[in-house]
C-alpha cells in the first residue's frame, strides 16, 4: 500500500491561480480571517496595530489575492505615518503590514507578488519610503534593510533587528530620527465625509 504523499508526490503541482486586485468593502470578513489564522489571536498587541488603530489605509495601498473562484488567498496594506522626524520636520512615509497569506497557499509565490504590487504602487503614487517589522530574510528581496530604520523606533515593544526600511527615493529615509507615528486618516473623520 502505498502512502498518500507518495501518490501525490508523483503528480505534477499546478500553481493556484490568483490575481491580484484593490481590497474592497467586501473583503472585511474574509480578511479579518485570514489575518486571525495567519497572525494567530494576540495579533492586535503588536506595535504595529498601535500605529494602525482607528486610522484607514493609504489611500489606494489596500491590496488582495484572490482565486479565479474568489477566495481571499491574501492581504497587505500600507498606513500612512511619520517615520521620525529630520531637520525638525516630519519624514512622510508608509508602514506596511500586515501581509498574511492563507496557510494551505504559502509558497507559491502570492506573499512576493503582494510586496512586488504594493511597492509598485507606493512608488507609483508618490510616496518615498515604506517601513515595516518583519522577517528580514523575506524583505530583503525586495530592498528592505535595517540600517535604513537604525534610528526610528516603534510605539511599544519591538524587535530592532526587525524594524527594516525601503526607500522609494532616494535619500528618503537618510537622517530620519525618532518614533513612528500615525499620520493618516481616522476612521471617524472618513465616516463623517
Amino acid at each position: 500500500m502505498f502512502a498518500r504523499s507518495q501518490i501525490f508526490a508523483d503528480l505534477p503541482f499546478l500553481q493556484p491561480a490568483f490575481s491580484l486586485r484593490a481590497e474592497t468593502a467586501a473583503d472585511e470578513t474574509a480578511r479579518e480571517a485570514l489575518l486571525d489564522a495567519a497572525m494567530g489571536a494576540n495579533r492586535r498587541r503588536k506595535s504595529s496595530e498601535a500605529i494602525r488603530r482607528d486610522r484607514l489605509p493609504a489611500e489606494g495601498l489596500s491590496l488582495v489575492a484572490e482565486s479565479d473562484d474568489g477566495e481571499l488567498l491574501g492581504t497587505v496594506r500600507l498606513w500612512n505615518v511619520s517615520a521620525g522626524s529630520r531637520n525638525g520636520a516630519d519624514v512622510a512615509a508608509l508602514l506596511l503590514g500586515p501581509l498574511a497569506v492563507s496557510a494551505r497557499c504559502e509558497g507559491l509565490g502570492i506573499g512576493s507578488a503582494l510586496m512586488r504590487r504594493a511597492i509598485a504602487e507606493s512608488r507609483w503614487r508618490g510616496h518615498g519610503a515604506i517601513v515595516l517589522v518583519g522577517d528580514a530574510p523575506f524583505y530583503e528581496r525586495f530592498g528592505f534593510a535595517a540600517d535604513r530604520a537604525a534610528e526610528l523606533a516603534m510605539p511599544g515593544p519591538f524587535e530592532r533587528h526587525r524594524l527594516l526600511g525601503l526607500e522609494l527615493r532616494d535619500g528618503a529615509l537618510s537622517g530620519a530620527r525618532g518614533a513612528i507615528v500615525p499620520t493618516g486618516r481616522l476612521v471617524s473623520c472618513a465616516a463623517a465625509a
